[in-house]
Order: structure tokens, then C-alpha cells, then sequence
């Protein structure tokens, strides 16, 4: 278990009303290089706990291995430091047992289309009621280049020296073809207000809330998301009024294509790619899915009950 630690005298544990500020969220000093994407996503998810005056103690953030995996070390609420590509189960686990906690997974490319690919899928599939962030810099940079599911072809890598062999893997499209998906969007680290509001949108979404954020690594994919940042113009906004609305975004990129995000098949289209364009938005939204959180009741216990289960259970492989 990691995670910021905080006092039982803190304010919100104890009752007191007080506004919680994004200072109070903040734990240690961000370790990641200077121009990491994860910065603008930390900075994104500080403003969304503030703007919903999230309880700390009532807040957990769930990741696996690798760069962006250090999230939870970085806000003052409870985190588990997991597993590579097991942040989802996890997180959904800590769901189905305490429904009352909003519970956040926070995946890299490796941790949740490689090694986590089986977990991805049927997270998506149980839609239990959390958000999970793919964090996309489209390479392992935690290990130093190596090539992910999600690097373009040709990209040279330690592992691919003369260019990735295959097509990237596409996460929203992998996502949207899961039984029981409810919700899909894709934002972007370069673009932190249309991040706040995405996150926003995927928390106040009723199931699995599924955030793919394009993140820029300085060290060994600096250029992969250039074209986007540097021309406008090379940017798609799915623009509705269910969607993601934010106007600064808006403003900034004029090619917009409406879209309703209730309309699966052509959210499938849209996220099959925009001839080189770099689509961003709400791609599908539909809270009519069932949640397995809720089809599936757990018994409850008393908090001395679990401990005699628990022992009950560490008992049967005494030796």
C-alpha cells in the first residue's frame, strides 16, 4: 500500500467542512524529467479532486509498473503501488468491496495493452463504476525505449532498432469493440483544460470510464505528437452537447466534427483515425450498461467478521 499519508486530524476526516485546495491533494515532489506529460495529467486530476471536494480518505488511486505508475505517490489520498498491468483488477477489487470509495487506475501503454491486456478487456466488460487513465507515450521509457503496443510503426526503439515491425495497436478502438463497453474518450497532455473536463466527464459517468490521454515523453518520443501541438490544424474536436464541452479548446481548433456519443458505430469509425489527424473528445457515453459492481452484491461483514475470515483463510496454508 502507498500513497500520501495524512493525519486522522486532518479536517476532512473529522468532520470539519473546510474547502480542500489542490495544496491539500499534493504529496511529494513529482519525480518525472522536466516536459513529461504526466505532470499536465497530475496537475488535471489535482483540479478535478478539488472541484469535487473529494474526501481524501474516501479517494484511492490503483496503478501498476512504469512511469506514470507513480500517480499515487504524488496525491494525498490512499494508493496502491501494484503490479505491472494489474491495476485494474485491484482497482476494481477495492470497488466491489467498497462501493462508497471513488477509485481511480492509472495505466501506462505497456501496463495496460501488453502485460494488463487481459485485465483491460474485462474490466471494459464488468463496467464497475471507476476511471481508469491510459497514460499513452506510445514506448516504455521507465526501462529506457523499448518498444509498446502503441508505438507507430517505423519508430526506432532499443528493442526495434530499425523501426517498430508492426502497426500501433489502437486503444480506443480495442475499447470500443469490448462487450458492455459505457464510456470512451481520448485527451491529451498539451491540452489541460479539455483534460480537466474529460476527467470530469469520466468521473461524473455512471460505470467504467475509460480516459485514453496522448502524453508526450521528452526523452524518447518527443516528436510522435508534434505535428499536433505545433499545428492546430492537425487536430479533430468531437464537439456535442453530451460531449466534452470546453470552450478554450474550441476556440483554438477549428476543425470540428459533431458527434453524438451515444452512437457506437460511429464512434468505431471515428476512432479508427482522421488521415493523420489526431481526434479528441467523447467517443462514446451510455450509462444504460450493466455494472457488475451493482448485478453482483457482496456480503457484508463486520470489520471483525473479515479478520476472522481472513485468518480462517491464511490458516489453511499453515504448515
Amino acid at each position: 500500500m502507498s500513497g500520501s499519508q495524512f493525519s486522522l486530524l486532518d479536517g476532512d476526516v473529522c468532520g470539519d467542512e473546510r474547502h480542500l485546495t489542490i495544496e491539500d491533494y499534493s504529496s511529494a515532489v513529482p519525480r518525472w524529467c522536466p516536459g513529461c506529460g504526466d505532470h499536465s495529467a497530475l496537475g488535471a486530476m489535482q483540479r478535478l479532486l478539488e472541484s469535487e471536494q473529494l474526501k481524501r480518505e474516501k479517494t484511492v488511486f490503483c496503478s501498476g509498473i512504469g512511469c506514470s505508475s507513480r500517480f499515487p505517490h504524488y496525491l494525498k489520498t490512499y494508493g496502491f503501488h501494484g503490479l505491472h498491468g494489474r491495476a485494474l483488477p485491484v482497482a476494481t477489487g477495492i470497488k466491489m468491496t467498497r462501493p462508497d470509495l471513488n477509485v481511480f487506475a492509472i495505466m501506462g501503454d505497456g501496463d495496460c495493452c501488453s502485460i494488463g491486456l487481459g485485465h483491460w478487456l474485462h474490466a471494459v466488460r464488468y463496467n464497475v463504476d471507476m476511471v481508469a487513465m491510459l497514460l499513452d507515450n506510445n514506448i516504455y521509457g521507465l526501462t529506457k525505449n523499448q518498444t509498446s503496443p502503441t508505438t507507430p510503426q517505423g519508430h526506432k526503439s532499443n528493442t526495434q532498432q530499425q523501426g517498430s515491425y508492426l502497426p500501433a495497436l489502437n486503444p480506443l478502438s480495442a475499447t470500443l469493440g469490448i462487450t458492455n463497453c459505457s464510456f470512451v474518450a481520448q485527451t491529451s497532455d498539451w491540452t489541460p483544460a479539455h483534460l480537466f473536463q474529460t476527467l470530469k466527464a469520466a468521473f461524473h459517468h455512471k460505470g467504467f470510464s475509460f480516459v485514453r490521454v496522448l502524453q508526450r515523453c521528452p526523452h524518447f518520443t518527443a516528436g510522435i505528437y508534434q505535428d499536433a501541438v505545433r499545428h492546430p490544424d492537425n487536430v479533430e474536436l468531437l464537439t456535442h452537447s453530451a460531449g466534452i464541452c470546453e470552450p478554450e479548446a474550441e476556440g483554438l481548433y477549428k476543425n470540428h466534427i459533431s458527434h453524438d456519443p451515444s452512437d457506437l458505430h460511429e464512434a468505431r469509425r471515428l476512432a479508427e483515425g482522421g488521415n493523420g489527424k489526431f481526434r479528441l473528445g467523447l467517443f462514446f457515453r451510455d450509462e444504460s450498461r450493466p455494472r457488475y459492481n451493482e448485478t453482483r452484491a457482496l456480503p457484508k461483514y463486520t470489520a471483525e467478521e473479515k479478520i476472522e475470515i481472513l485468518n480462517a483463510e491464511l490458516d489453511r496454508y499453515a504448515v
